[in-house]
């Protein structure tokens, strides 16, 4: 009997080790840090209702803590410069690479990096020791032109384990980087899916990572529709698109996603827990780099030193001249699922001064808010930073439907479109219950249901209506095009601002979303993917069995004594 009790304890020893938990086997912790869209936004500035968000010297102070941190990395995920707007970027170009060398382990490469043509960007790129990924910016060969020791991808070994990381350009580079803003001559963007899955391939075949990091620099929806092509991805850092978006799992994969949104308003802070080398919980958040975290002194003395010369500068200062004030902030808040204040208030302007029924523009071409106070020229450049020509568009009721289903379509994103002249809700993921501006000329008029049948005058913008894929097709189902000879709707909105200060606008519920379709941040996949993390905690299991076990020794020992 005592032989039968040594051998049912050696059991229940045994059992109880296989439900050991993690944090009781080799456990290893890695911190990863992710900034994007910085866009030359290096003196702080108004967003999301706060001043003072932001800026150069305050993402270095933060993210130096971490630089020194030899269990931590830290990554960029591009568009670190930008042609006209802010005036910054135009003088200083790319000031801010060396200022990060000892700071960031490596860097997407994104479109907007070469704005100032391939020999500015070899320049910049001389200045810095960490790498530029993009594995499928290639050569007309086929050969990668951002090779980090021979290879289009990076390994950091931390922390006792190996981090593969890479890039890769967006499916719009092609259009987006005119051969003469490429980084090198005959630069071609390769097909992103196959470059990833062959990076992703070595990283886990021949480097043996225990983990593998995309950094950028694609739209939010090539991220997702990549990590479902290609399993093997563990971390997409978000960028191109300006989203803020806590982290999430992408449905039918076992990979997390986080972006952090533009200009150093958040820096993704991420921290990856490894056992016996397995990635099994990441855990993180945006971290808000507001006005309660402290800059590093010396560099916001330098810039502030650097943003009044720049205004000084006689070809700069007329950009800090005022043209009028807001009575309250012109939100961009809800531009990416329906109306919101600054896209009505710039929408009604748009549509005003084209003499259009309706006027349509993809919430790409809202960048920021207006702050309440003071508008500079420098203000509504930022806020809306492209040289936008209108066109318009003669198209049936009809194709004002498909217009309209087009963009509800692509809600979540910046494809998706502001609108004057045309009222309506979302149900079932199709714009329902539409209503258009009875008379051009008199908006007073009211509205009136559509006419399928009817033709109707659309302004757009020359991008949405020649080069937006998705939109340019149905506009080149209109049965006239016209050039109303507006150049530059910014000029119109300007005139406005100055004629009708202090301006204000609000969300109106031109765009209505349905319960049916409210949006909502993509959730983890019913049944979690086995990389997800455990809850901690006392397992349950190994509790229960012991207990069940205790009681068939007791009852062995009672009949042994009876």
């Amino acid at each position: 009997m005592i032989k039968r009790i040594s051998m049912l304890l050696v059991f229940v020893f045994g059992l109880l080790i296989s439900f050991t938990p993690a944090s009781a086997q080799d456990s290893k912790t890695v911190t990863l840090l992710h900034m994007s869209d910085y866009h030359s936004h290096a003196v702080p500035f108004y967003s999301e209702g706060q001043n003072n968000t932001g800026g150069l010297a305050r993402a270095i102070a933060y993210l130096r803590l971490f630089a020194q941190n030899p269990n931590a990395l830290v990554f960029s995920g591009g568009d670190t410069v930008n042609l006209g707007t802010p005036a910054w970027s135009d003088k200083y170009r790319c000031v801010e690479w060396s200022m990060f060398n000892d700071i960031i382990d490596a860097m997407a490469y994104g479109n907007h990096e070469g704005d100032y043509g391939a020999d500015t960007f070899g320049q910049c790129r001389a200045q810095i020791t960490y790498p530029i990924l993009s594995a499928n910016t290639v050569d007309a060969s086929g050969q990668p032109l951002f090779a980090n020791n021979g290879k289009n991808y990076a390994v950091f070994e931390t922390n006792g384990v190996k981090i593969g990381v890479f890039g890769v350009a967006g499916s719009d580079f092609e259009r987006l980087i005119r051969p003469a803003l490429r980084p090198y001559a005959g630069a071609v963007f390769a097909d992103r899916i196959a470059a990833a899955r062959t990076v992703v391939q070595a990283l886990r075949e021949q480097e043996q990572v225990n983990a593998v990091v995309l950094i950028g620099h694609s739209l939010r929806e090539d991220d997702i529709a990549l990590a479902q092509a290609v399993p093997g991805i563990d971390i997409i850092f978000g960028s191109h698109s300006h989203r803020k978006e806590e982290l999430f799992v992408i449905p039918s994969t076992n990979t997390h996603m986080i972006s952090s949104f533009q200009y150093l308003t958040y820096i993704s802070k991420l921290d990856l827990t490894f056992t016996d080398g397995k990635l099994n919980r990441v855990d993180g958040g945006l971290v808000r780099m507001g006005n309660d975290l402290p800059e590093d002194p010396q560099i916001a003395q330098m810039v502030a030193q650097m943003q009044r010369d720049l205004e000084a500068d006689p070809q700069f200062a007329p950009l800090f001249q005022s043209i009028g004030q807001a009575a309250s902030e012109l939100s961009t808040d809800s531009q990416f699922v329906q109306d919101a204040a600054l896209g009505n208030f710039v929408m009604d302007i748009f549509r005003a001064s084209a003499g259009s029924h309706i006027a349509v523009s993809t919430a790409s071409s809202f960048r920021e808010p207006l702050a309440p106070g003071l508008i500079q020229e420098e203000d509504l450049r930022t806020s809306l930073p492209y040289k936008n020509k209108v066109l318009i568009y003669d198209l049936a009721g009809a194709q004002i439907q498909e217009l309209l289903n087009y963009s509800v379509s692509r809600t979540g994103s910046d494809f998706f479109s502001q609108v004057a002249g045309v009222r309506f809700n979302v149900v079932n993921n199709q714009a329902t219950n539409i209503q258009i501006l009875k008379d051009p000329a008199n908006s007073a008029a009211g509205y009136a249901p559509l006419d399928p049948a009817a033709t109707y005058a659309v302004a757009t913008t020359d991008f949405q209506g020649k080069i937006a894929a998705g939109y340019k097709e149905i506009f080149a189902k209109a049965t006239a095009e016209r050039d109303p000879g507006i150049a530059d709707v910014r000029d119109n909105i300007r005139a406005f601002i100055q004629a009708n200060s202090p301006i204000q606008a609000a969300v109106d519920g031109r765009i209505t979303v349905g319960a049916a379709t409210a949006p909502a941040a993509p959730q983890a996949p019913a049944t979690a993917p086995a990389a997800l993390p455990n809850t901690g905690g006392v397992p349950f299991a190994p509790l229960v069995a012991a207990f069940g076990l205790w009681l068939v020794l007791a009852g062995l020992l009672v009949r042994r004594r009876a």
